[in-house]
């Protein structure tokens, strides 16, 4: 293939002309006709070559010109919004940092429960190779998380629980169910800029309420409501992102008070749960699932790559979601991705994989704690678990323009005002703890903060 490809990027093979037929290029190659077949298949399959009936291979008419830098790499100079973190992350090479992206190293997942939970999958029937997903998801994958909501005092019945793409598409699913563009939604403020991305998307009014540790400033929750009367509140209960805080029990039996005073309907993205040391107060344990939707996923502790996420709500709001889902989806999640997770979390080796992982956030998190602060970086609050520290920078820094000046170092940082509905957090930046263990980007910190910065 590369030597097929050389000739013709050096003209040596221009279009329409005629290829070796493959008893000829394999001789002159020294290798199996069998081998110049693949090869000439998957050249096909590129594009790059055409197969004629009786005839033989031929370079296509018309060839894909070489990609330019610009073609593949992620724009540079694009504004920085709720957008910027995620484009820069998902866009960016294996050589590009990544301190602020929201998602583990792939060397910190569960790999080898992963790889055999894919070796049974081949060994899987044929239908579950091929076919659409069933509405509703697998059955054993529901039957496992009705077990793990148990255990976070949520009761719920099968009927009350859908499976999704992934947990972005459950909230997407939620929001298209609940919202007309021109309604108001309350968010946290900072909260996960995605919710914003979404939320944008979906034309509506965003209102934030200050976020404090213990959850939502009450006081300004319930004088929002009763000026804004917003649709739908949006939150992480534990382990808030990007703040780190948990929602105390209080704060909870007040929010929810005040949500059933004005009909206000409140999705619980709980996509970090498995990351609690010890589990905190739940909004749908306390609300019984009535007014409140747990959303969540497992692309934040076995893989961002094998999508899945489900919602968990009344039963009638749940009939009305699996429409949507067949509507927008034809169908559930991937029966290949609901396999692998269910035989990952069925194998008996992810509760010790949380425990391992657990313990060395927890260590992470310490360490650079104490890295931050050598730089005048403070951390808001230390976290009971989880990868996030939302730090202040000193005096006179501006987040945005040091994460640009980063960004011309090849890593990724996370500014605070890509978080906040106010635009007041731009002296904050997101760390993931997990991807900032590299000494270069010590290094860079250390000429991006400059002068304000302590030795």
């Amino acid at each position: 293939m590369s030597a097929i490809r050389a000739k013709v990027a050096g003209r040596a093979l221009g279009p329409g002309d005629r290829l070796p037929s493959i008893r000829k290029l394999a001789a002159t190659m020294a290798v199996s006709p069998s081998t110049v077949v693949e090869a000439y298949d998957r050249l096909a399959a590129e594009g790059l070559i055409r197969a004629r009936r009786g005839s033989g291979f031929y370079v296509a008419a018309t060839t894909m010109p070489p990609l330019a830098l610009a073609d593949v790499e992620p724009r540079r100079d694009r504004a920085v919004d709720p957008f910027w973190v995620s484009r820069q992350s998902l866009d960016a090479d294996a050589a590009v940092l990544k301190p602020g992206c929201g998602w583990l190293p792939a060397d910190w997942m569960p790999e080898a429960a992963l790889r055999r939970a894919f070796r049974a999958l081949a060994r899987s029937d044929d239908s579950l190779l091929a076919d659409y997903g069933s509405t509703r998801g697998s059955l054993a994958l529901r039957r496992y998380l009705l077990a793990r909501f148990a255990e976070d005092g949520v009761e719920a019945s099968i009927d009350q629980l859908l499976l999704t793409g992934s947990g972005t598409q459950a909230t997407d699913l939620v929001c298209r169910f609940l919202l007309r563009p021109g309604d108001t939604v309350l968010v946290d403020d900072p909260c996960y800029f995605n919710f914003r991305a979404l939320l944008r998307a979906h034309q509506v009014k965003i209102v934030g309420v200050p976020y404090t540790p213990s959850g939502p400033d009450v006081a300004r929750f319930e004088k929002i409501l009763a000026a804004e009367r917003p649709r739908l509140y949006i939150t992480n209960s534990a382990l808030h992102n990007p703040t780190g805080a948990t929602l105390s029990l209080q704060t909870a039996h007040r929010v929810l008070r005040a949500a059933a005073a004005h009909e206000l309907a409140i999705i619980e993205d709980d996509i970090f749960a498995d990351l609690e040391p010890e589990r905190s107060p739940r909004l749908a344990a306390l609300d019984g699932l009535t007014n409140v939707i747990r959303i969540g996923s497992f692309s934040k502790t076995l893989s961002a790559s094998v999508r899945c996420g489900y919602i968990a709500a009344r039963p009638d709001w749940i009939e009305h979601l699996v429409d949507l889902q067949v509507a927008t989806s034809f169908g559930g999640p991937s029966p290949v991705a609901t396999e692998v997770i269910a035989n990952v979390l069925a194998g008996g080796g992810y509760r010790k994989h949380m425990d391992e992982l657990r313990q060395k956030l927890a260590r992470t998190r310490r360490d650079l704690g104490r890295k931050l602060a050598a730089l005048g970086l403070e951390p808001w609050l230390m976290p009971r678990g989880g990868f996030f520290l939302w730090c202040r920078l000193p005096d006179g820094l501006d987040s945005t323009d040091v994460a640009r000046a980063a960004l011309a170092e090849d890593v990724v940082l996370a500014p605070g005002n890509v978080f906040s509905v106010s635009q007041t957090a731009s002296s904050f930046l997101r760390f993931n703890v997990a991807q900032s263990t590299e000494p270069r980007m010590w290094d860079m910190m250390r000429r991006a903060l400059g002068s304000k910065m302590r030795q």
